[in-house]
């Protein structure tokens, strides 16, 4: 980490530690900290994000929903404690058949298998079996990058067009009704389903 990035973590870490246990949105604490970054150095803080996001992913902070983040010290206390111990994995695993949940490949396909969490650790979810499922590599890399529902919407809204081009007039409605629920409760509304 070079100078200039020691000086804007220890900067973020400055402003959620003065301001604990409090959920901060992101317009909030990127004006400050980027007035204060220009008030110390007289640099401009060219990407506060990157750094906040870097901080929740790393346990220091929690990310409470998009664009709003809280330090919780307890939390960073109790962060070593959330990975799964190996007892819950097996127990994961064996309830999920040792298959993934999105996409039923398993070890036996030449797949890697993971425990992942269904609440993210980011966002307090806890390490025990009933926030547990079994994901492939390839999906446990997809949900890191979306989250569970955007990966769900996604998910549905390939196997509707699949559906759509060879005509499977159920699974079309299948899909339908899901990709439904998500537009009626306003689920992840920037993944468009285009009927």
């Amino acid at each position: 980490m070079d100078n200039e990035e020691e000086t804007q973590d220890k900067i973020i870490r400055e402003y959620f530690l003065n301001n604990k246990n409090k959920d901060i949105p992101h317009e909030e604490s990127v004006q400050w900290l980027m007035k204060e970054y220009k008030r110390r150095t007289g640099k401009v803080f060219a990407d506060p994000d990157r750094g906040i996001r870097k901080l929740s992913q790393e346990g220091f902070l929690i990310k409470v929903k998009k664009g709003v983040y809280r330090y919780d010290p307890d939390f960073v206390k109790k962060r070593e404690l959330e990975d799964f111990s190996p007892e819950v994995k097996n127990a994961i695993f064996k309830r999920d058949n040792y298959r993934c949940v999105m996409c039923g490949r398993g070890e036996k396909e030449g797949m890697e298998i993971q425990a992942d969490h269904i609440k993210a650790k980011d966002l307090s979810g806890e390490a025990t079996l009933e926030n547990g499922q079994t994901l492939c590599s390839q999906h446990n890399f997809l949900k890191k990058n979306l989250k569970q529902t955007e990966a769900g919407k996604k998910f549905f809204i390939r196997l509707y067009n699949t559906a759509k081009s060879s005509g499977e007039k159920n699974l079309i409605n299948f899909c339908s009704e899901i990709l439904e629920v998500f537009e009626k409760n306003h689920i992840d509304d920037q993944i468009k389903w285009i009927r």
